[in-house]
């Protein structure tokens, strides 16, 4: 078993502290660009920064075997074009705690995908945290859900993204041998290629916005995707995927914190409400049952 150092430990609360400040930062960038500006600048400047550091560590390009190109293309969609895109537009209507709290779900939506598509063992405290975390994103979404209210599907563009996460999340693992690096380079390349049009012909060319949005949408970009991916793949590296999983507690308190003290969000009780289940389920299913 991997020992954290207190490196791991300083890199795993600044990594729950970057990407719980996410979705706060998309909202001062939906303040001067589109949706899919923000999602499209995020996308590119990152692959950008890890295509470039890429080269300089002289990582090997992706092999071309066909196999790995069928894992590598749905990764980069729906690891970064799609999510990024149905956050960003979410986000236009609905809180920025709202998407955090969406994301503390992706865990637990891989567990069941993981049991179907993986053919990893679903023991009774996984399916009783999934069960947890399924009735904490249905109070997420609030009682107008049945209703078809206005905000119906901004929230569920958020969980959908989640979902997005999770599916991304499950192809890696069964995706073929590759430098983790290249990996993430080559996901953000091609999730850039359907991006780029699309946004010239929604949104058209961008145009700096002003400091607030213009500086928002460079951190996005280069803190929170970038810098983040690659302090993700040092630290599962140094002390294991599993203990990478308490950036997983951290994402929906800080989202939470910076949207209620900084944003001035209201948020309402049903989100606190959520959030308890969505974590008391998380916390359940990383305990395998006793002999």
């Amino acid at each position: 078993m991997q020992t954290p150092t207190r490196r791991d430990w300083i890199s795993v609360l600044f990594l729950g502290v970057v990407w719980g400040g996410t979705f706060m930062v998309i909202s001062f960038a939906l303040r001067g660009y589109g949706p899919i500006t923000v999602a499209t600048a995020r996308v590119v400047l990152c692959a950008v920064a890890l295509t470039s550091l890429a080269i300089a560590l002289k990582r090997p390009l992706p092999a071309r075997d066909s196999k790995l190109w069928a894992y590598l293309v749905p990764i980069g969609l729906l690891s970064s074009a799609v999510p990024f895109s149905l956050l960003s537009w979410g986000q236009s209507f609905v809180p920025s705690a709202f998407a955090g709290l969406s994301m503390a779900a992706v865990p637990l939506f891989v567990l069941p995908l993981a049991f179907f598509f993986a053919g990893e063992t679903l023991h009774r405290n996984k399916a009783l945290g999934f069960g947890l975390g399924f009735i904490g994103t249905i109070i997420l979404l609030g009682p107008d859900i049945l209703s078809g209210g206005p905000l119906v599907l901004p929230r569920l563009a958020c969980i959908a993204a989640a979902l997005c996460y999770a599916f991304a999340s499950i192809l890696t693992r069964r995706c073929p041998k590759i430098d983790p690096i290249t990996l993430a380079a080559t996901s953000l390349v091609i999730g850039a290629v359907p991006l780029i049009p699309m946004m010239l012909l929604m949104e058209g060319v961008p145009h700096w916005a002003g400091a607030e949005s213009g500086t928002a949408i460079i951190l996005l970009g280069l803190v929170p995707t970038a810098l983040a991916a690659l302090l993700r793949v040092l630290v599962i590296r140094s002390a294991g995927s599993g203990f990478m999983t308490l950036t997983s507690y951290q994402v929906p308190v800080w989202s939470v914190i910076f949207g209620a003290t900084i944003l001035g969000e209201d948020l309402p009780l049903r989100f606190f409400a959520a959030l308890a289940f969505i974590l008391t389920g998380l916390a359940l299913s990383q305990h395998k049952p006793a002999r």
